[in-house]
Parts: structure tokens; C-alpha cells; sequence
């Protein structure tokens, strides 16, 4: 396969290059490598499994290219890179970071979950804008994407459980979201909520620990900071269903819980507002939750991060690296690092 064009995923020498990427795909796609580690190589030589172990095998991995490649029918705008965003680690290869997520509302298993979210319908979506805003009302999520403007960023992420990836997100910046629907000047949080379908996510089902739907909330300063994106899209494409398509939050210089997926519903509103984590274990999990080396989990350590695919360990570092852009949002208050 001759390319003779740059990707939306090419990177300089700090990021996967193309020739890597799209070997990597080859590889899935020729190779067959399956959930779990397995090759069907692996089976076909040394372990001699039957004919429909391969063909189970060879199934996962279709369906897996599939979940990876959306054909969901919703928008997807591509934009240029910006620049601005740069990385200091590779590209984590689109495979590792489509089978390893947190997405409780479909499992509490990170390997299971590109499996379990594929039953959500993601169109037609609608996200509906309340509170303090200009005009109150029903968006659809076509309608968005076609009216603001969307580019590509690098970008790191770093989650509380002390992993973190590199990954080409594509997106809306949330300050030209928030210029668009205007806010009034009473707004001075933010609150997201995700859906709540027990028909269509298993673990929404009744009788499930938590307090669904998830939900989180910034600060109206957050919320307009550059580098907070209301990302539609990932590696190229449309987000697949396990990285919270159709639309998501990604912030970057916080912990990756605080970029909530899935989105049904932004409010503008005046008062701090409850998050879904820090309701349900306070003495872990904070409203703001930035990236911070020098505050332990009360569990484990945050001085260092384990890179998903390669497993090496990196230091944190504050704000998750980010510290340019977001330092003077937090001056004067404990969350400043």
C-alpha cells in the first residue's frame, strides 16, 4: 500500500509515525490478532485449536475493526492539526487505547467494554443545553458539528488510577461552543450529564451500585480554557461507541474521569454542582481532580504513570504537563500545583 498523502494521524518525530500506524492495522487486519493477546498465528501453530476457535477468534477481531471504524451515520467534521498541542511519548496505538476503557455504565472490566458498548444507538443524538443560557433548547448533535469549527490535538491522558495513553483527538474547543450558545452572565459552572439506558447498557440495570446517570461539572473558567474540546472523533474517524461517541469531554490537564462521556445534556448553572465520583467516595475523588504527582490516592501513589501498550513508567508530571495553559485558573487555592 503506497501512501503518498499525510494522514489527519501523522505526527513528528515524537508521536507514532504512519508508516507505524498503519502497519499496525495491517497487522490486525492480516494477522488477526485477538482480544486477550492471542494470535490466530499463535493458535493456527502452537496450540492447534479447532476450526471454530478460529473462527470465533477471527470473529472478535472483525467485530473489534468494526468498533474501531463507526459507521454510525452521525457527523463527523475533520479539522487540521493544530500545532499548539505537541507530545513528548509516542501515539498509543489505536488498538490499546479501543480496548481499554473505563466505562462503568457498560462494565467494570476495561477489556470488555468496546464489546458491551456497541449496543448503544448513538443516532439520531440530541443533547439538550439548560440553565443560564440565551435560549434553553434541544441540539441536535449533527446540527453542532457542522456549525463550529473542529481540529485535530494531541494530547495526553492521564487517568486516577495512575495509567495514561497519548491520543489524536478531533474536536469542538468548548469556548467556541460556549460563544455560539451564549451564556448568561450568571453562569459560573458548567454540568454535564451522560444517558441513562438500562435497556442499552448493562450496567445501568437496576440494582447496580452506582447513581446513574453519570454527571460532572467545571467552573465556567475551565469550561472556556483552550484546551477544554468537546471531541467528536479519535484517530481519524468518528469516536467509536467505548471512547463515548458520539460526543465526550476530554480535559486534559485532569484526571480522565472528569472527561465524561456520551454527553445527553450541558447545563449552565450558577452553584458549584455535585459530580458523580466525588458524591460517591468524597475522600477519593475531588470535584476538580487535576493531575497532581504531589497528592497520593489514598490507595496508591500518583508520582508516576504506567503507559498503556508499552507499560513503561513515566513521573507524573503536574496538570499532567499542561501547566502553561491552566496554572493561573487555580492561583491562591489548594488546587494551584
Amino acid at each position: 500500500m503506497n501512501i503518498h498523502k499525510r494522514r489527519i494521524w501523522d505526527a513528528d518525530g515524537r508521536c507514532t509515525s504512519e508508516q507505524a500506524y498503519v502497519s499496525r492495522r495491517r497487522f490486525l487486519g492480516n494477522a488477526g490478532v485477538a482480544v486477550g493477546g492471542l494470535t490466530l498465528s499463535g493458535v493456527l501453530g502452537c496450540d492447534q485449536k479447532s476450526s471454530a476457535e478460529v473462527a470465533r477468534l477471527a470473529s472478535a477481531e472483525k467485530a473489534l475493526e468494526a468498533s474501531m471504524n463507526p459507521q454510525s451515520g452521525n457527523a463527523f467534521v475533520r479539522g487540521e492539526r493544530n500545532p499548539r498541542y505537541t507530545l513528548d511519548r509516542p501515539l498509543t496505538g489505536e488498538k490499546a487505547a479501543a480496548t481499554y476503557n473505563n466505562f462503568y455504565e457498560f462494565t467494570m472490566s476495561k477489556h470488555g467494554v468496546w464489546r458491551l458498548a456497541q449496543s448503544l444507538k448513538t443516532h439520531p443524538w440530541t443533547i439538550e443545553l439548560a440553565g443560564e443560557v440565551k435560549q434553553p433548547r434541544t441540539l441536535d448533535f449533527d446540527e453542532i458539528v457542522k456549525k463550529l469549527p473542529s481540529e485535530e490535538r494531541l494530547y495526553r491522558l492521564r487517568c486516577v488510577e495512575a495509567w495514561s495513553m497519548a491520543v489524536p483527538w478531533m474536536g469542538i474547543p468548548f469556548k467556541a461552543f460556549m460563544d455560539w450558545v451564549e451564556p448568561t452572565s450568571h453562569a459560573k459552572y458548567v454540568r454535564f450529564v451522560t444517558f441513562n439506558r438500562p435497556k442499552e447498557a448493562v450496567g445501568q440495570a437496576p440494582g447496580t451500585a452506582w447513581n446513574w446517570p453519570y454527571f460532572e461539572g467545571l467552573t465556567i473558567a475551565e469550561a472556556a480554557n483552550e484546551l477544554t474540546l468537546l471531541a467528536t472523533g479519535i484517530y481519524g474517524h468518528a469516536l467509536p461507541k467505548q471512547h463515548g461517541a458520539p460526543v465526550r469531554m476530554v480535559l486534559p490537564w485532569k484526571y480522565g474521569y472528569k472527561s465524561i462521556k456520551s454527553l445527553v445534556k450541558i447545563e449552565f448553572v450558577r452553584e458549584k454542582p455535585h459530580t458523580f465520583w466525588n458524591d460517591a467516595v468524597p475522600a477519593e475523588y475531588g470535584f476538580y481532580a487535576n493531575v497532581n504527582p504531589k497528592k497520593p490516592h489514598p490507595r496508591w501513589s500518583q508520582a508516576t504513570e504506567r503507559m498503556l501498550e508499552t507499560s513503561g513508567k513515566r513521573p507524573t508530571l503536574p496538570y499532567n504537563g499542561y501547566g502553561e495553559f491552566v496554572h493561573d485558573l487555580y492561583k491562591g487555592t489548594p488546587e494551584a500545583a
